[in-house]
């Protein structure tokens, strides 16, 4: 099956690269690279991305913070992230827009369900920041709602390995990768990828993941093929 509009979810930590804290500009750089290859292959590129290079919303209780606080500035950690992401697209000539779940209209557009699947019809990267707007939810939750709204027809979450593996190949050097996997046996593995209330909300929607190695990104370009890339999670 190919896949002509994609959400892709990137991690905040993945911007920082080699660095703990802030923007890398070589991984932005590579980003942009990689999504000027997608639109070349014709596929409508809405991408979610987190904040945890600036802030994690996580760690408020940690710092003494009221939770909630805490969720609000990782929502604003995100913007910067979008915005940061936007202008280095446009630099290379990539129509962007900036939706925002919280309004700061003087920044960034408000998120208008409309107006995002218009933008992307128009060959528009969308980048949708702030989460979802309200605390306690996570940006895999704000992806996979905002993938449901403008119907995506995948999710492609990157990571820093190149799939879903029975344990982490990171430390488990027997671990091995799956291929397809469906969400029920997610569940049933006890496997770390996205949060409950995502992968309800992609399995009630039948909406399909794909998890791949962030560091190729230009490997996207197969899903509009039909080709198979990183691990398949179906939503039954």
């Amino acid at each position: 099956m190919s896949y002509k509009r994609v959400l892709l979810k990137l991690s905040g930590e993945s911007l920082s690269g080699d660095k703990t804290f802030g923007i890398s500009a070589l991984k932005i750089s590579h980003y942009v690279q990689g999504i000027e290859t997608l639109l070349k292959a014709n596929i409508e590129l809405a991408i979610v991305i987190g904040g945890g290079n600036i802030f994690r919303g996580i760690d408020a209780k940690e710092q003494g913070l009221d939770s909630t606080q805490g969720d609000y500035m990782g929502m604003l950690a995100t913007v910067i992230n979008g915005l940061a992401l936007q202008a280095s697209l446009e630099k290379k000539g990539i129509p962007t827009r900036v939706l925002s779940a919280i309004e700061i209209n003087k920044i960034v557009e408000p998120y208008i369900r409309r107006r995002a699947i218009r933008h992307l019809e128009k060959g528009r990267v969308v980048i949708f920041v702030a989460g979802t707007g309200n605390p306690y939810f996570t940006t895999d939750t704000a992806a996979t709602l905002r993938a449901i709204e403008i119907n995506a027809d995948i999710i492609a979450k990157g990571t820093r390995v190149d799939g879903v593996y029975t344990s982490d190949p990171e430390f488990d050097k027997s671990a091995t990768k799956i291929d397809t996997i469906s969400i029920d046996e997610v569940y049933k593995k006890n496997l770390s990828v996205m949060d409950m209330t995502a992968f309800t909300l992609c399995k009630e929607n039948k909406l399909p993941i794909i998890v791949f190695d962030i560091n190729e990104l230009e490997n996207l370009t197969k899903l509009a093929k039909g080709e198979r890339i990183g691990t398949l999670i179906k939503p039954s």
